[in-house]
This record gives C-alpha cells, sequence and structure tokens, in this order.
C-alpha cells in the first residue's frame, strides 16, 4: 500500500498532469473491456471453489481447463475488438492533445496486451483463492511491489517518451507476475493441468453464470471508467489526471481491505456447498462489518488531513484531488458493505433475478452523471451519484439475499448497521476536535492520524466488535506476546 502511494507521486511527477490524465483515460478505455472479463473471472472462481468445497477433484480439473480455453478464445474477441471499436474511439471521441495522439495509440496497444495477460491469470489465481494460499498473494505482492520501485526509477532515467515507456514497463511487470502465479499453481495443485477440453454441459453452465454476472459488472465499469471517459469529455484531461490520482489512494487502501474480503470469500462458498447455513450467515455480517471497520480505520485520517497529506504526498497536486479522494472514500465505504453479500448470492449460481436488481440499480450512476454535465454540474457530482446509489444497492442486496439465501435480514441489521453507526459515531468525534482546534499543519497531520487511529481502533473494539470476538483477538494477542 505504502509502495503504490510513493509510486503514484513519482510516476505524476515524471509523466506529468496531462500524460498521466492520458494515461488514465486511454488505461480507463481498455479497462470497460473488463466487463467481460470480469465477469468471467467471477464465475470461474465461483465453479473452481464450489467444486474443491465438494471434494470433486475429476470436475474440478475439467473445470480448470475449460476455463483456460474460455479465456483463450475471449482474449482473442477482445484483441479484435479492441484494435477496432478502440482505435476509432481513441482517434474521434476522446479529449486528448493532438501532439500525444501517437503516444495515446502505443498506450492503448500495450494495456491491451496487459489486459490479455491478465485475463488468462484468472483460472490459475482463483485455484490459489479457492486453496486459500494466502501467503502466495503476499510474497507474489512484494515481488510486484518492487517492480513497482523498478518501473518509476527507469521511468525517470529514460531518455525516450516516458508515457509510452511506462506503458512498457507495466506490461512487463503484468507479464512476469503471470509466469509466476503460473509455475506455482502447477507445481502445488494438481488441478492445474492443462488439457483440450471443452464440456459442453459445463461450458453452457460457466456461460450462462457469466452472461446473467456480466449485466452487473457493466454498471460497475460504467460507473468508474464511464464516468471517467465523462469526466474526458466534459472537462478534459487535468480532471482525469485528478480522478486517477483519487483512485490510486482508494485503491490502494482497498486493496488492503480487499485482501481480507479475499481470504474470507472462499469459505462462503465452501459452506455452502457443504450446506452449513448458519455459519456462511455469520461469516457473511462479520465479512461485511470487519471490512467497514478497516476502511475506517485507514479513510479517517486520510478524510480529515488530505490537503495537507497530497502536499506532502505530490509536487503537483491536480485541481479538485482533496474532493475527489474524500467523496471516493464515502463510496468505498458503502461498497464494502456488499462485498460478503455478493459473493453469497454468487454461491447459489442462480442469479438471474439478482443480476437485473443489481445492474438496473447500479446503472443509474451513469446517466444521472451525464445529465447532471450537461445541465452544468460540477465535476464531483459524478460522485455523488454513486454515493447515493451504491447505499441504496447496500438495502437491495439485503432484500435479494432474503429471497435467494433465505437470509436472516434482521441479523445483518443488527450485527452489522447495529454496531458500525454508533462505532463511526464515536470514532469521528475526537478527531473533529483535533480538526477544528488546531491550524492546519504538519503538527495537526500528526496529531490527526494518531487520534483518528487511536479512536477507531478503540471505538471498533469496544462497539464494532461482539464480545467472543473481543476474546478471541485477546486470546491470540496474548498467545503471540508469549511466544
Amino acid at each position: 500500500m505504502v509502495i503504490s502511494l510513493y509510486t503514484s507521486r513519482v510516476i505524476l511527477f515524471a509523466l506529468g498532469v496531462e500524460d498521466y490524465g492520458v494515461y488514465n483515460v486511454v488505461g480507463g478505455a481498455i479497462a470497460m473491456f473488463g466487463v467481460v472479463s470480469g465477469a468471467l473471472s467471477a464465475a470461474i472462481s465461483r465453479f473452481i471453489t464450489f467444486e474443491l468445497g465438494k471434494n470433486d477433484f475429476e470436475r474440478l480439473k475439467k473445470v480448470f481447463s475449460t476455463s483456460i480455453n474460455i479465456q483463450v478464445i475471449i482474449s482473442i474477441v477482445l484483441l479484435i475488438v479492441a484494435e477496432s471499436f478502440g482505435l476509432w474511439f481513441l482517434y474521434n471521441k476522446l479529449n486528448i492533445p493532438p501532439d500525444r495522439i501517437s503516444a495515446a495509440f502505443w498506450v492503448l496497444q500495450l494495456s491491451l496486451l496487459s489486459f490479455c495477460v491478465n485475463l488468462l491469470s484468472v483460472p490459475y489465481n482463483a485455484c490459489i483463492i479457492a486453496h486459500e494460499r494466502m501467503k502466495a498473494f503476499a510474497y507474489v505482492s512484494v515481488i510486484e511491489a518492487v517492480g513497482k520501485l523498478g518501473v518509476c526509477y527507469l521511468l525517470l532515467i529514460s531518455p525516450w517518451d516516458r508515457l509510452i515507456v511506462y506503458a512498457v514497463l507495466l506490461f512487463v511487470i503484468s507479464l512476469i507476475i503471470r509466469l509466476i502465479y503460473g509455475v506455482y499453481c502447477h507445481r502445488h495443485f494438481s488441478e492445474c493441468s492443462y488439457s483440450l477440453v471443452i464440456e459442453k454441459s459445463l461450458l453452457k453452465q460457466i456461460g450462462a453464470f457469466a452472461g446473467w454476472n456480466f449485466f452487473t459488472n457493466t454498471a460497475y465499469i460504467f460507473n468508474t471508467q464511464g464516468i471517467n471517459l465523462l469526466i474526458n469529455i466534459f472537462f478534459g484531461v487535468t480532471f482525469n489526471a485528478a480522478r486517477g490520482i483519487a483512485t490510486q489512494v482508494d485503491n490502494a487502501v482497498m486493496q488492503f481491505v480487499n485482501n481480507f474480503i479475499m481470504a474470507i470469500n472462499p469459505q462462503i462458498t465452501k459452506n455452502y456447498a457443504a450446506n452449513n447455513i448458519e455459519e456462511m450467515n455469520k461469516l457473511i455480517c462479520r465479512g461485511a462489518r470487519f471490512s467497514y471497520l478497516l476502511t475506517l480505520l485507514f479513510a479517517l485520517p486520510v478524510f480529515f488531513e488530505t490537503e495537507t497529506i497530497l502536499k506532502l504526498w505530490l509536487k503537483i497536486v491536480p485541481e479538485d484531488t482533496a474532493l475527489f479522494v474524500r467523496l471516493g472514500f464515502i463510496g468505498a465505504m458503502f461498497m464494502s458493505l456488499g462485498n460478503t453479500g455478493y459473493t453469497a448470492c454468487m454461491a447459489t449460481g442462480n442469479i438471474k433475478k439478482y443480476t437485473l436488481w443489481i445492474t438496473a440499480i447500479g446503472c443509474l450512476v451513469f446517466p444521472a452523471s451525464y445529465v447532471a454535465y450537461k445541465m452544468g454540474a460540477p465535476v464531483y457530482a459524478s460522485y455523488i451519484a454513486f454515493i447515493v446509489v451504491y447505499l441504496i444497492l447496500d438495502f437491495v442486496r439485503l432484500w435479494l439475499m432474503k429471497d435467494l439465501l433465505n437470509f436472516p435480514v434482521m441479523m445483518f441489521v443488527k450485527d452489522v448497521f447495529g454496531r458500525i453507526v454508533p462505532t463511526t459515531a464515536a470514532a469521528v468525534f475526537f478527531p473533529i476536535v483535533v480538526f477544528l482546534k488546531m491550524e492546519q499543519g504538519i503538527l495537526r497531520l500528526v496529531v490527526s492520524c494518531v487520534v483518528c487511529v487511536a479512536s477507531t481502533v478503540i471505538s471498533s473494539f469496544f462497539i464494532g466488535m461482539t464480545k467472543q470476538e473481543r476474546k478471541s483477538i485477546m486470546k491470540m494477542a496474548w498467545a503471540k506476546f508469549k511466544g
């Protein structure tokens, strides 16, 4: 997380605001194709984890090989589409300075190659997650972080066009990470041996699951990368740079939270496969609550001291970056509440109704932002739309979980909302006092960070956790202390 934030600072300085904005918008255009890959990734992860939960290893091997074949086909299709529609969109719709069009072309090509490499990694990553080998992700994350530091250094000393060099280096990093995951899976998991298998019944099941999940991913992609394109069209690349920085900050924090969720998700799917519904319900609530509390822990000091942190972190701070960071964290906190519920619904395999409702409501962010911009609304209007829509989705998701899983909604209301609301209120009290009583500067930053972290930890421990959770944490802490 720290390295991610540091490299963002160096890259913004090395590229400049304009080129950083160009990379953000062009890379975002390619990321929009993730609507297809994301749907397939969710399907592959669900089927691999489900079969592992049922201990059907022959079926698991077929799922893996079929998944590889599907990803190869999708990669070829996406290359064809991107080389036609993507180039047309680049030259005819994006608001890019004329002297940077050539560089933007190469960014498009290299981002596309990186995307296809990551696409082919999905079945291998799904196996690691299903087997709960989280240590592997930790080691590879260290390698990836060191690689990003290397990218920063090479970018600063490069005598060539830095925007193109940056895209090349990111492609090389994605290729190295892909090879590492592939070698690890072949050595540790027997099912990760490829064979030319395309089982029609399995292909149909994965395709149907991915097809419905495609709509949910469409909503999210348009709500993120689609908004990025709208900002480019209405406001230009400078605001794309601001949004890119805000996204880097959000992603750095959410990567930590998502790794926590990554460890819980296989257990949710396996418990459903084994019909351990009561344990699954507990995991849904606990995962949602702890995801929110982890987000709050990191978001609170950044929220109060955004301007000071940005000035210290970046040599160049694009306009409205601080506001984007704050609004982005609010949206992320609402999103964090729905991750475990989503996993539980996906575990059922019966996702038609879930997908239709979530997509219908989630898709409102993009048109609402477009209408707001056409009417002259400020650039941050899209963030407001995102926050409102995803807050509504948290409650809609509970209703859908009750229908699909017979989930006890009041259990979630009591165990999650009933704890995070008073925890948040208690956590923000003392930081607000510091914010109002002290003048902005390094001293307030230090005091505010200490107070925010201490306030959040204490509030989470005594209000946000159950008595049993507190006992478990104390027991683990005591064991570590004695050891």
